[in-house]
């Protein structure tokens, strides 16, 4: 079920937007009352639902507030394909009201709180050089990711895979103020993996299982707990450079 929520909500200096988009540039007040206007219209998604879908006109961006989203494609035999997890303080497709229609779908990965925002209110942050500056560089942090989930899938084995992605979800989290030093809740099933790492349920499962043999991390009760960090990231071949974190300039 879909609820819809209009209340001004503030950008407050602990917000997962704020947080991250000041890891490159920190934003003068009026570009911060700009976030808060841009959190008016909160919609609640309630269960596992397309805020989006492919085809469509997308006449909001959407920045995910609360709760974990995924962009997919689905192939032609019907199997799903997830090309990003999106977290809170991260755009769903922030230049995506330059196209015509949604070329992929974003669908909320359980209970998710979205901000619908104009385009309108999107040509007002376009005249803000800061704001336009930090948004420009979170989305080439977004093409990193993707570039480096193609190696990992391309290049990486099944135990090697799980480990990066692991390992870059707890880094992006922790960026934002999110989780702890060696754990963060993650609602993704094993299908979810899956989907996103080319490999079967079941070929998941072994993996965890093996990860968890060797005391390097567990995943129960959604929740991941990260028994030797070091180690994850050195079975993973985890290099965090490609997220540009702590990279903060000048306005």
């Amino acid at each position: 079920m879909l609820m819809q929520q209009r209340s001004i909500v503030e950008a407050s200096p602990t917000h997962p937007l704020l947080v991250k988009l000041e890891q490159h540039t920190k934003l003068p007040d009026a570009d911060r009352d700009l976030l808060g206007r841009m959190l008016a219209d909160i919609r609640t998604f309630d269960g596992r639902r397309d805020i989006i879908r492919v085809g469509e006109d997308p006449e909001f961006v959407h920045l995910m507030v609360e709760g974990w989203s995924c962009r997919y494609s689905i192939v032609d035999d019907g199997r799903r394909q997830i090309t990003a997890f999106l977290v809170p303080g991260d755009f769903c497709d922030v230049h995506i009201v330059m196209l015509g229609q949604m070329d992929h779908s974003i669908g909320a990965l359980g209970r998710a709180r979205v901000a619908f925002i104009s385009k309108d209110l999107m040509a007002e942050v376009a005249e803000r050089p800061s704001l336009t500056r930090a948004l420009c560089w979170a989305s080439l942090v977004d093409e990193g990711v993707l570039r480096a989930w193609l190696v990992n899938i391309g290049r990486r084995n099944a135990t090697q895979r799980v480990a990066h992605l692991v390992c870059e979800l707890h880094a992006r989290l922790l960026s934002i103020g999110m989780g702890s030093d060696d754990s963060f809740e993650m609602p993704l099933t094993q299908e979810d993996l899956g989907d996103a790492l080319g490999l079967t349920p079941v070929h998941i499962n072994r993996v965890l299982r093996l990860l968890r043999e060797r005391g390097l991390m567990t995943f129960s009760n959604r929740t991941i707990v990260i028994q030797d960090v070091e180690a994850l990231k050195r079975e993973a071949g985890f290099d965090p450079r490609y997220l540009h974190l702590n990279c903060i300039r000048g306005s």
